[in-house]
């Protein structure tokens, strides 16, 4: 079970690719808490959880109404 819950870790290298933005503007939410995205701090290492992650990416989600357009 341990190795399924590790797997599921991401470094911040992976989540900036992901969200498309860089490592640093990840570092700097985390400092200014700008944005809900929960991390895992263990020692001086940082990881997210895949779920966490999937989370924030729905929270962030903008529906397009007609009235948009």
């Amino acid at each position: 079970m341990i190795a399924k819950q590790t797997a599921q870790l991401l470094t911040p290298q992976d989540v900036a690719e992901r969200l498309g933005v860089s490592p640093t503007t990840l570092a700097t939410w985390r400092c200014t808490k700008r944005y809900p995205l929960a991390y895992v701090k263990v020692g001086r290492l940082v990881r997210y959880r895949a779920g966490d992650v999937e989370a924030f990416e729905l929270s962030r989600l903008q529906e397009v109404v007609a009235n948009d357009w």
